[in-house]
């Protein structure tokens, strides 16, 4: 008997078979695995030839896997597609703001991070800047009265910054700043000795804007001469600015990669 004529035959036998084992696939598609040998027995291939049952099975365990993608998601895969779109044509993500060459510190910028560390020494102390993403103002936002002291000053783009200077002792001096286009503002400072551990909270001593006006122009005097002034803060702006669109498309790419996966 010929080849065509066993084929014929025997898959006369085995579409039951099949028939039985694709439907136990809905619910499992692992048990797709089983209905290999159970063709090879009922065809009886020689084992030279195997490639005639190989694109059977292939084209079976495909239709299951696609069968178990959730249609689901694929609103929300075209919504995401359509803001990369969108981000895409409006943002100048690539954009890097080249350093400038006497730019006193040494910048740290890794990708994913929402911060930028700045570094240097200065006469045996390490100043270390932690810049956050900048808060930018448009002019809808002019009219904003936040209640505070500075209320009268017009409202403007801002970037928070944590400043700690160490001491080779280990005590450290931390301000918290706000910087602007034309000054540097402290809200806040503390100091921390050797010894304090993380779980520690150390005093933050009184409102830095009660200090007597000599004070904190001696303070804002110490800062500037460690390299915390407007002509390096200025900088920081655009910098920030275009690290906060690379990072919202680096977000978007890996959320579309997590709901396709």
């Amino acid at each position: 008997m010929s080849l065509t004529a066993v084929l014929r035959k025997s898959a006369s036998t085995a579409a039951p078979l099949a028939g039985r084992i694709f439907r136990v696939g809905q619910r499992d598609y692992h048990s797709a695995s089983a209905l290999f040998p159970a063709l090879k027995h009922q065809v009886n291939l020689p084992c030279k030839n195997p490639s005639l049952v190989v694109p059977f099975v292939q084209c079976f365990c495909s239709t299951v896997t696609e069968t178990q993608r959730p249609i689901s998601t694929e609103p929300l895969l075209r919504a995401l597609e359509s803001e990369i779109k969108v981000a895409q044509e409006t943002v100048d993500y690539d954009h890097v703001e080249e350093i400038p060459k006497d730019y006193p510190f040494k910048i740290d910028d890794n990708a994913g991070q929402q911060t930028v560390i700045l570094t240097r020494e200065y006469e045996g102390e390490l100043v270390r800047v932690e810049v956050h993403m900048p808060d930018v103002v448009t002019g809808e936002d002019n009219d904003v009265d936040d209640g505070n002291d500075d209320s009268q000053r017009p409202v403007q783009s801002s970037i928070p910054l944590v400043v700690t200077i160490s001491k080779k002792c280990g005590t450290c001096l931390e301000f918290n700043c706000v910087a602007y286009a034309d000054e540097i503002k402290i809200d806040s400072m503390s100091i921390t000795g050797s010894e304090t551990s993380e779980d520690q909270m150390p005093c933050d001593g009184p409102n830095f804007h009660d200090f007597d006006e000599k004070l904190k122009k001696g303070f804002h005097k110490y800062l500037e001469i460690r390299g915390i002034k407007a002509s390096t803060t200025n900088f920081l702006h655009e910098y920030m600015i275009n690290k906060d669109s690379r990072e919202y498309m680096g977000w978007l790419s890996n959320l579309k990669q997590f709901i396709e996966a």
